[in-house]
């Protein structure tokens, strides 16, 4: 048998245990954007098909049991402004509970000494704390300018996108300390990309999807509540309403489109099920947009544009111990420090667990450098950096696991895509324009909520919304047609 027909005979015995499948909308990804925007159109009264290339549902959202202790591995705080997260847990009749936080919090200076304190302010010299409250008015100023919808049109969008964070903060300040401190919380924090590889718009833009830097900067706010059972459980219950529309295990290979009238359709040919429908909606990270072969060939814009826009690089860190030793000694458990390996701890213990749990987060270069160690290494390392903020218990956990999203086949980084400098005033008024019948739809490119689980069902509404108004108009014309 030669190659051609050796080949032949794969693609063939493929097709013959491929499902095809009919529907009016296929939703490529099963995380909470996707499975929002199928289980809202499905309301709407059209039928759907979600194809996910991982063996479950959640995307970047993911609640383990590693030995014996369950882990929050991916995203899972929910905080005040969060509405649309907020209303669907009512809706699924999911929970929640806070975040603990009693006690004195632990700030690591430039001096590497731990010294305790309450309040939101980290306990710094008087200048510096003046630098801080400086550099948080100036930049909640620019925030309420540029707001989360479009800072691309803010009239310094430009300037504010060519210039690194890195550099605009020492631009504002010559206060080193200060400068890494409010770097600290949208660069490692949040970005996970070192301050100087994205823009000041960029990070004006993070401010403004959570409503001011003020609440950034106010853990008690952005880490406010969990989700009892996990934030998976959010996908898992919208999954379980959709039933056998949910297809896993089938990475999306190509999307076939005839061009941009809408109502041509797609072709959706995944490794185990083919889906024609009207229209596609692709709600995966934008990094990920590139492993579907698009037939015809995306728009050159489209192609420009993902390219600009990468995930930055977190291991989250779970240490979990025989009680929360650290509550003992007054502490609250949470952590902060700019030059520590560990930038950010916090108590993250179950829902009604008496054991302990800490989390903490290693970003973008210090990630590098963990990396490259020898796990056992690494491990010493890191948590050394926690007993740094907490005690030499926090040396001998009973579970220990890190949380590598970068390497994760299907995500390749943590939390969520931004734009390198530049991007975002050239490229962002694009983001969101659908292509034809192709529709985009992840947290990434959210106005509120950007990189939360927030942003990533406000966008399944609003994708939603956008295919059942064209859903609707199409049936009118047909309508409208026979009629005639």
């Amino acid at each position: 048998m030669n190659a051609i027909h050796l080949v032949a005979c794969v693609m063939r015995a493929r097709e013959e245990h491929v499902k095809i499948i009919e529907r009016d909308v296929v939703v490529i990804g099963a995380g909470p954007s996707g499975l929002t925007a199928a289980r809202e159109l499905r309301k709407a009264g059209h039928s759907v098909a979600v194809v996910e290339a991982r063996d479950r549902v959640g995307g970047r959202t993911h609640t383990d049991v590693i030995d014996g202790a369950v882990i929050e591995v991916g995203g899972q705080w929910v905080s005040p402004d969060q509405t649309a997260l907020i209303g669907l847990l009512d809706e699924l009749g999911l929970g929640t509970f806070s975040r603990y936080r009693e006690g004195d919090s632990v700030y690591i200076g430039p001096d590497g000494k731990p010294v305790r304190y309450t309040g939101e302010m980290f306990p710094v010299s008087d200048y510096t704390r003046e630098e801080m409250e400086r550099l948080i008015t100036l930049l909640d100023r620019l925030v309420a300018e540029a707001g989360p919808e479009a800072p691309w049109n803010h009239p310094d969008a430009r300037a504010l996108d060519t210039i690194s964070f890195h550099h605009w903060l020492r631009q504002q300040s010559d206060d080193e300390e200060a400068c890494n401190n409010i770097g600290l919380f949208i660069a490692g924090g949040m970005l996970t990309k070192p301050a100087h590889s994205f823009s000041t718009l960029q990070a004006i833009l993070m401010a403004a999807t959570a409503g001011s830097f003020s609440n950034l900067v106010d853990e008690d706010f952005i880490l406010d509540k969990r989700v009892i059972g996990g934030m998976q459980s959010v996908s898992e219950r919208m999954a379980a309403e959709l039933g056998e529309d949910v297809v896993l295990s089938s990475p999306v290979r190509t999307l076939r489109w005839s061009g941009m009238d809408e109502r041509d359709g797609v072709t959706v040919v995944s490794d185990t099920a083919t889906v024609n429908a009207r229209y596609a909606v692709v709600a995966v990270p934008p990094n990920l947009y590139s492993r579907i072969s698009y037939e015809p060939p995306l728009p050159r814009r489209q192609h420009q544009m993902h390219q600009h826009q990468s995930l930055g690089l977190v291991i989250k860190v779970h240490a979990v111990y025989a009680t929360p030793f650290w509550r003992e000694e007054g502490l609250s458990g949470t952590g902060f420090s700019a030059d520590s390996i560990v930038q950010e701890v916090y108590d993250n213990t179950n829902h009604e667990d008496p054991r302990g749990t800490l989390v903490g987060f290693i970003s973008d270069e210090k990630a590098d450098a963990m990396f490259e160690l020898a796990p056992h290494e690494r491990r010493e390392r890191i948590l050394a950096s926690i007993a740094g903020f907490l005690g030499p218990q926090a040396l001998e956990p009973e579970v220990y696991y890190e949380s590598d999203w970068a390497s994760e086949e299907w995500t390749r980084g943590a939390y969520a895509s931004s734009y390198d400098l530049g991007g975002l005033h050239r490229y962002g008024r694009d983001q969101r324009t659908p292509v034809g019948p192709i529709y985009w739809s992840c947290s990434d490119i959210a106005a509120e909520g950007y990189q939360h689980v927030d942003g990533a069902i406000r966008m399944g509404q609003r994708t939603a919304a956008a295919i059942h108004r064209a859903l609707a108009s199409g049936l009118q014309s047909a309508a409208s047609g026979r009629e005639s």
